[in-house]
């Protein structure tokens, strides 16, 4: 998801202290890795801004998410950590937990409850797959599609991507394993319940991959989740991989002759993690921003501007319309039961533990 460089909240420059960290002084600036676009422009109106307006703050955002895992390990290994929050799916936060590069989470001590009193533990309940993570928001990742270049006979089934037959023109998907070979085996007949343990076999891989080649030429790879959106606003694509939020905004904001297709949506966690080795004044700081900024009023506002379902259980009522739309948001999230029925859950623990090797591998495939 990358789209703005550098999104920068001003603050005063007097050192505060913190009554959350019994008056300790604590950074005035931090850095706060995210996805860019109309993600982190949520995050930026949702939690950024009233965060810096209630303790004077500088927030620097860095859209660097999709390296997080690399870059996280490099900084580690030169013993410079510049970050101090960073966002990223529920798979790598499982990766950088197991290897040490996170910090765990005592959710029932440093997360806020429930306004009714219930513990954080409970009020996020199976979102916890991890204990270095944060969950924040349900996200899915599905296709948009021209509606004025499929005819009168749009597609409604996410194996539309692989019939250039009826849908003949470029279509887009990203350049990593991660969904892709997931669409292709279910697409190539595999039932959604046993797509992983296909996956975990060589047949499988390499099955999946020979169903990527029966379209690879008619495939525009993308590396952001803004580069789908922008190559169906100028009409370069049919069809493309994105995220539904991103949609969203293309659809509901900007207008564009776009629809979405549920059907095959990739369900997924987003979250923080906080970055191990941070100094003990770095750390305060950013325990202290996580935990207002996952407090149940706080990720109910972030879905005022993006589709994307709150994390606690105790945000989803409190989630009602678009802040500049006037729009009910209900039904544009992928939770929404007529989404949700059509919907592919992700598993965190199978890509936590392949990723790496099938990043290899998908990408020695891309090369040929």
């Amino acid at each position: 998801m990358n789209f703005t460089k550098t999104i920068m909240t001003t603050a005063s420059a007097a050192l505060i202290s913190s009554a959350a960290f019994a008056g300790s002084h604590m950074s005035m600036e931090m850095t706060i890795v995210s996805w860019g676009g109309a993600y982190s422009a949520s995050q930026l109106k949702a939690y950024h801004e009233p965060y810096s307006a209630k303790t004077g703050v500088t927030i620097l955002n860095d859209d660097s998410s999709s390296t997080a895992v690399a870059q996280l390990r490099a900084m580690n290994e030169a013993n410079n950590i510049t970050w101090d929050v960073v966002d990223v799916e529920a798979a790598p936060a499982m990766q950088l937990c197991d290897e040490g590069l996170a910090l765990e989470i005592d959710p029932d001590t440093m997360l806020a409850p429930a306004p009714d009193g219930t513990p954080a533990s409970e009020d996020f309940g199976d979102m916890l797959v991890s204990e270095c993570f944060i969950p924040q928001i349900v996200y899915s990742t599905t296709f948009g599609y021209r509606t004025d270049l499929v005819g009168d006979n749009p597609p409604d089934s996410v194996c539309a991507v692989f019939d250039t037959k009826t849908y003949p023109g470029k279509r887009s998907l990203f350049s990593v394993p991660i969904n892709q070979m997931e669409w292709a085996l279910l697409c190539d007949g595999v039932a959604k319940s046993d797509i992983y343990d296909v996956l975990a076999t060589e047949e499988g891989q390499d099955r999946a991959l020979a169903k990527l080649d029966t379209i690879k030429g008619d495939v525009i790879w993308v590396s952001s989740g803004s580069d789908t959106p922008q190559l169906l606003a100028d009409g370069e694509v049919i069809m493309g991989a994105t995220y539904n939020g991103r949609l969203f905004s293309l659809i509901e904001e900007q207008k564009q002759p776009v629809a979405m297709i549920w059907d095959g949506q990739v369900m997924d966690l987003d979250g923080w993690i906080i970055p191990a080795g941070l100094s003990p004044e770095r750390q305060a700081r950013a325990l202290d921003y996580i935990m207002f900024a996952t407090d149940t009023q706080r990720l109910a506002d972030q879905a005022k501007y993006i589709s994307y379902g709150p994390a606690r259980a105790s945000s989803a009522p409190l989630v009602g319309k678009h802040a500049d739309l006037g729009i009910d948001m209900a039904p544009h999230m992928p939770t929404a039961p007529e989404n949700l029925s059509r919907a592919f859950l992700m598993n965190y623990d199978f890509w936590a533990d392949y990723r790496d090797d099938l990043d290899a591998k998908f990408q020695a495939w891309l090369a040929k």
